[in-house]
């Protein structure tokens, strides 16, 4: 019987080694962006929130305000069909202002926050290497992959209290990332795109040196990495190609 059994996988290697020598799993590698062409392109985003008096689980009498804004232009070069070399520049900034918000835990847990302020600002320069494939033989629609290695320099400042309780920290920030994003390009006519992409998996390395009150000195690195799908790193950009 075990005879019989390798003899029938035998038969099944050779049959299926016979048969891929004419599989074809019928990828088209037409050109969907053109060796010599530039592209130009970037994204906005802007968030804003305001609460007054507002209660939220064990928060309650939440006063703040906030914002958040980012601007990301970049620029490529395709030095083959469907491979281009880019770099990108981007500037974040945050601010939030607590004005009050109380933590009520029980009769006996109970505190406060009040006059906390917030604000933060980085530069980040991105060298990235974007790979694109055409779905078949359509020319508007197109998926890529984006590997990319980002540095970033920045600031930041936090107070707290009012008067003569008031206490003060400032912060520099320095960051390196690398990442992979794959994306989905649709054409509106023959120079305008609109790009889609979300991130998949990155390792980000962060260096944060504190200052508090003018004397005390700190120091602060953390380290992470990641395989999976993280919907808040959903990106929309426009892009131009020449």
């Amino acid at each position: 019987m075990t005879r019989k059994f390798l003899a029938l996988l035998l038969l099944l290697a050779l049959g299926t080694t016979g048969r891929a020598q004419t599989f074809n799993r019928g990828i088209d590698q037409s050109a969907f962006v053109p060796k010599g062409q530039w592209l130009l392109g970037g994204s906005l985003s802007y968030s804003e929130n305001t609460n007054n008096d507002f209660k939220w689980l064990v928060l309650d009498k939440i006063t703040a305000k906030g914002y958040t804004f980012k601007l990301s232009p970049y620029f490529a070069y395709f030095i083959r069909d469907n491979v281009a070399l880019g770099a990108r520049l981007s500037y974040s900034r945050s601010y939030t202002d607590i004005g009050n918000l109380d933590l009520n835990l029980g009769d006996d847990l109970s505190f406060g926050i009040n006059g906390y302020k917030n604000i933060q600002h980085m530069f980040y320069g991105t060298f990235f290497v974007r790979t694109y494939i055409n779905l078949g033989q359509n020319k508007r629609f197109g998926l890529y992959n984006e590997a990319r290695a980002s540095l970033g320099l920045g600031q930041g400042k936090n107070t707290s209290g009012s008067g003569e309780t008031q206490t003060g920290t400032f912060q520099r920030v320095t960051e390196f990332q690398l990442g992979i994003s794959p994306g989905m390009t649709v054409f509106i006519n023959n120079f305008t795109a609109v790009d889609v992409s979300i991130g998949v998996m990155g390792f980000d390395f962060k260096w944060i040196d504190q200052t508090t009150n003018q004397v005390e000195h700190s120091h602060r690195r953390e380290s992470k990495g990641n395989f999976k799908i993280d919907i808040f790193s959903i990106s929309l950009g426009i892009s131009f190609y020449m």
